[in-house]
């Protein structure tokens, strides 16, 4: 099956439970992998997450049944279902799903899976970096920066950098070519003054 993009471009998510399903290590995975790779079966997301297609298929009917994948119609069998991603991206406003029942327990959750994905990613890149031809090696940044913002200038940042990011996959994006990480953090550094 060729690459396709998932077609809805983000889901913005309020319910604690539809984050909970997405906090789940092997789900989030899978999602990963059918939002980076395209449609895929449960046997061979197992195969690539090491994990069976008993329990992949679990885990990709979970995620349907919260809107985040679905079957891809007219592909398969009964026995051999194609899945796909529904959205490129997760959102959630923090704010919004604290105020909810479970809420908070569900964002801390996803903030510590967040955190753990970006370590193995940054830790992937710094393993394979050598190997990468002189181009990658120079079009890669690992650039850091500290500003003294307010609350609301710090949203502000980010809301332009998130638009700047999705004008690139919108515009810019070009498929069958790599894929290119980008992270995109602003965070109140610990211990710094008010």
């Amino acid at each position: 099956m060729p690459e396709e993009i998932p077609p809805v471009e983000a889901v913005d998510v309020s319910d604690p439970r539809v984050l909970r399903a997405v906090a789940h290590p092997l789900r989030a995975a899978l999602l990963g992998l059918l939002r980076a790779e395209g449609p895929s079966t449960a046997s061979r997301l197992g195969q690539r997450t090491g994990e069976s297609s008993g329990s992949t298929s679990y885990h990709l009917r979970q995620l349907a049944g919260f809107g985040l994948v679905e079957e891809v119609p007219g592909e398969g069998t009964g026995r051999e279902r194609w899945w796909r991603a529904r959205h490129r991206s997760t959102r959630w406003s923090t704010e919004e799903v604290v105020a909810r029942p479970g809420g908070r327990e569900v964002v801390e959750e996803m903030t510590s899976q967040v955190l753990a994905t970006q370590r193995r990613v940054l830790a992937a890149h710094a393993e394979q970096r050598e190997q990468l031809d002189e181009a990658w090696r120079d079009a890669t940044s690992l650039n850091d920066w500290a500003l003294h913002l307010s609350p609301a200038a710090a949203g502000e940042l980010v809301d332009e950098l998130n638009a700047v990011v999705a004008r690139w996959r919108s515009e810019r994006e070009e498929p069958g070519q790599p894929l290119v990480q980008v992270l995109v953090d602003v965070f109140r550094l610990p211990g710094s003054a008010s």
